[in-house]
């Protein structure tokens, strides 16, 4: 079996990656059709505007088939945001998720940020404990009604830690 790697992100991405959050978040998490044409609208603005000094987007592949992504994005000047968290059924269970993860919080550290945010569904339980053991922390939550179905909205952040700290 081929190893995993990743690539940066193309704008030739967007019409997959589209198709492949709205496929999989449809059949995983009941999610209605509204679902896909966000996810196409944050890759296009991200792919027509983001600041390659800032900010980046990676896809995971196995051989030459793309498989996940993750994108890190300036939230503020201090803090990153985390976007478009995606590893398709086939790919996990292999560190990928891990692996994509680290990517994106290395990347952040390195261009300066503080910290990072992310927006998520509690019912996506494995990403959620990817996110603890990450070392990010749920801080706040609340009930919705998205996607055509009802959730539990949440945001979660990491501070990195200054390593000159508590000198």
């Amino acid at each position: 079996m081929t190893s995993p790697s990743l690539r940066t992100f193309d704008p030739a991405d967007i019409a997959w990656l589209t198709e492949a959050h709205q496929t999989l978040y449809a059949a995983e998490e009941g999610f209605d059709d509204t679902f896909g044409p966000l996810v196409r609208s944050i890759l296009e603005t991200f792919a027509g505007s983001h600041d390659p000094n800032c900010e980046a987007g990676w896809i995971a592949q196995i051989g030459d088939a793309p498989v996940g992504s993750i994108f890190c994005v300036r939230h503020s000047d201090t803090h990153a945001k985390l976007r478009l968290f995606l590893l398709l059924p086939a790919a996990r269970g292999q560190g990928l998720g891990r692996v994509l993860l680290d990517a994106c919080t290395t990347f952040a550290r390195a261009k300066g940020y503080q910290g990072m945010t992310l927006w998520t569904h509690a019912e996506h339980k494995a990403a959620c404990r990817l996110y603890e053991r990450a070392g990010w922390t749920c801080t706040r939550s609340e009930a919705v009604h998205s996607f055509g179905r009802d959730l539990t909205e949440q945001t979660w952040d990491l501070r990195f830690v200054d390593p000159h700290e508590g000198r």
